[in-house]
């Protein structure tokens, strides 16, 4: 069998569910069937002898769950709604938006909005809603999140193949997901970030806890080209005691004087930070402490914690500074920094006042602004097969923000992946990975690169690999965006996905 058309194997009698949904709701027809997608000249396979259980009816379930079902395989989604609702949910509808009813940025320029162009091309059903409902907003996608929530679970309702049982599963060995433990049977967890208790302890007890966080505290990254590096210096702490030459050094040191600090420290403690949601609880744990948090305790809190400058001396003056702001490399390019101990809660727009405050940093561009909130996830790169499989459990699969990725796009993005690997493998086909030049692929790339302390991430520039030619800072996104594209186009056509 050649290797073309591998994402969409039309399931036999595709064409009358095409014209059942178009019936109902005509006006959207063109928006989730496409020509594309369902074409006349499509490629016929067998169906397979294959069962998939999806356990959660967010984002990326929902995505998952249709591209498999489309594909002509059955599914069965376990889905906690209508007669249980974590405490962040209000509707009965699946693919609720919690949070926020913005998508992020459509412009092609940016990292969302590249995997969002990327996740059209593929037929994602989250994007063909999210387009249907889009509402005014700007450069961004927005949506009513009440349409586009309805409108995910008419199509999963109208999905013949799909097969919603109301149930909480209470972890891996439910008694429920038996039938599709099985050499023929599947079992994907795309339960999000508010999977429950018992859920999560389960997850924990098959990764270990140590590979599974129920807290994130994600400090914010900084571009390193914006850097101001006449005050910015690279060492290592103690390094020039151990014999290190002066520009030697695993960290970039913002130094600061007392006045520097204090302004800092003031504007700290007056700033704005978000507000907690209902469903979160306050606590934090002292390992991650937002930085803001303990500015509270006292003004020299900071400088005997993240940003203590024992170890260290400032070029410029021959002298320790009063405080230090440590950035460490994001990658092995060294392209993008993060704050170290700088987790924080505060409002984005606060977070570039505030650390622009610090010397070097003045005009600094962030690659992603920090944040912290209750958000299960396991340890990627040690939990999970670069396929998303959980080693310690083999054929039940991860999917969404569980595994480590963030946001609405990023997370639809990882269950649509997920469901074309699975379609592949139920076929007998190889399906390669995308690029790590494109979205799709560098934000996989996330999930499979080891960290000492590994942090979800949604998809920016900073997880692609640096560029190959010198760039003006303002070149920079259009070629980023350009190479990515291109990329794209590749890997879709050797993949038979064009």
């Amino acid at each position: 069998m050649p290797a073309t058309r591998l994402r969409r194997i039309a399931p036999h009698g595709a064409c009358s569910l095409r014209q059942s949904w178009a019936s109902c709701l005509p006006e959207f027809h063109h928006v989730f069937f496409p020509d594309n997608v369902f074409s006349a000249n499509r490629l016929e396979f067998p169906m397979p002898l294959q069962s998939i259980a999806v356990v959660g009816g967010g984002l990326a379930g929902c995505e998952c769950a249709l591209h498999l079902a489309e594909a002509g395989l059955a599914v069965t989604l376990f889905e906690q709604k209508p007669g249980r609702r974590s405490p962040a949910h209000i509707s009965d509808n699946l693919a609720e938006l919690v949070c926020s009813n913005s998508l992020r940025s459509d412009e092609s320029s940016s990292g969302v909005g590249m995997l969002k162009a990327e996740l059209r091309a593929l037929g994602s059903r989250f994007m063909a809603a999210a387009d249907a409902c889009r509402v005014p907003a700007g450069k961004a996608l927005a949506v009513d999140r009440e349409a586009f929530a309805a409108m995910l679970t008419a199509l999963v309702a109208s999905q013949p193949r799909i097969r919603r049982v109301e149930r909480n599963v209470c972890g891996l060995d439910d008694p429920v997901l038996a039938p599709f433990r099985t050499p023929e049977g599947t079992v994907v967890i795309a339960a999000g970030p508010l999977a429950s208790e018992e859920l999560s302890a389960s997850l924990a007890a098959a990764v270990g806890a140590e590979h599974c966080y129920f807290y994130d505290a994600i400090a914010p990254i900084v571009w390193t080209h914006s850097l101001d590096m006449s005050v910015v210096f690279r060492a290592s702490r103690y390094g020039q005691e151990q014999g290190d030459a002066p520009g030697e050094g695993d960290y970039l040191n913002c130094p600061m004087s007392r006045e520097e600090y204090t302004a800092f420290y003031t504007a700290l403690l007056e700033a704005r930070t978000v507000q907690a949601h209902a469903f979160e609880s306050e606590r934090h744990f002292e390992g991650c402490m937002p930085i803001e948090a303990l500015a509270q305790r006292g003004d020299r809190t900071l400088t005997f914690g993240p940003l203590k400058p024992v170890g260290f001396v400032d070029p410029r003056t021959g002298r320790r500074p009063w405080a230090i702001l440590q950035l460490r490399a994001e990658k092995a390019n060294g392209e993008a920094c993060n704050l170290v101990g700088c987790q924080t809660k505060l409002v984005q727009s606060e977070q570039a006042r505030i650390f622009r405050l610090v010397p070097g940093l003045e005009q600094a561009e962030f690659a992603r602004y920090g944040s912290m909130h209750r958000n299960t996830y396991v340890n990627a790169p040690t939990a999970l097969t670069p396929d998303l499989e959980l080693r310690a459990a083999p054929g039940v699969y991860l999917a969404g923000q569980i595994t480590g990725v963030e946001g609405y796009v990023e997370s639809a993005a990882c269950g649509l992946w997920l469901g074309m690997l699975l379609e592949a493998r139920a076929y007998g086909r190889d399906l390669p990975t995308p690029p790590p030049e494109c979205a799709l692929g560098a934000l996989l790339g996330h999930l499979r690169t080891p960290a000492k302390r590994f942090q979800p991430s949604n998809v920016h520039f900073g997880l692609m690999p640096p560029l190959d030619e010198r760039a003006r800072k303002k070149d920079r996104k259009a070629l980023y965006a350009a190479r990515a594209q291109a990329a794209f186009a590749a890997w879709r056509a050797a993949a038979g996905l064009a």
